[in-house]
């Protein structure tokens, strides 16, 4: 059941980014887009969704990526993650592929796929102790979603994302960014 909500969910936003997408290329600058990294800190919500009390927790961590300009409105880009928590997961970390299109002057909407690890917490989870050596990792593919805007004509971006691991957990995050 929670599959088929998180496959509706994905369905909507791919529609809702085919619907924006004409839009946002219409409302671009007429300045040539440059290479941009930047870096910054994230933070949010992982929802494992395990049927159990204490499955989810708080992410905190940073980000760091590059985007390359195609064109005047598209984008791609690559970017990596790492985030540690403060409930059923120790920390995470990943890579994702991006690709996406600027929104007027500073915005930008894009799309992301990649994998990402998880190192889970199960004595948080089970009220377990785990035996020292224990693998309490597990990985698969990450696909999400997000949006960046610029504050003004500073390099400081706002952020917000969600995303999927194997389409077996959530995950949304919000963050800020430096670029340069």
């Amino acid at each position: 059941m929670r599959n088929i909500a998180i496959t509706k969910l994905a369905i909507i936003g791919a529609a809702m980014g085919a619907i924006t997408l004409p839009a946002a290329a219409q409302a671009q600058s007429t300045e040539d887009p440059q290479i941009e990294t930047y870096v910054g800190a994230s933070a949010g919500i992982h929802e494992l969704d395990l049927g159990i009390n204490n499955d989810n927790g708080g992410i905190y961590g940073v980000v760091a990526g590059v985007d390359v300009p195609v064109g005047k409105t598209f984008f791609v880009g690559a970017e990596g993650n790492y985030h540690f928590g403060d409930g059923a997961i120790d920390s995470e970390y990943g890579i994702a592929a991006r690709a996406g299109v600027r929104v007027g002057e500073t915005g930008k909407l894009f799309v992301r796929g990649g994998y990402q690890e998880v190192d889970f917490d199960l004595g948080h989870l089970f009220g377990l102790a785990v035996p020292p050596g224990t693998d309490t990792s597990d990985g698969d593919y990450l696909v999400g979603a997000g949006v960046e805007f610029g504050i003004g004509d500073s390099p400081i971006r706002l952020r917000a994302g969600l995303d999927t691991i194997a389409f077996d957990t959530t995950r949304a995050t919000v963050g800020v960014l430096y670029a340069f």
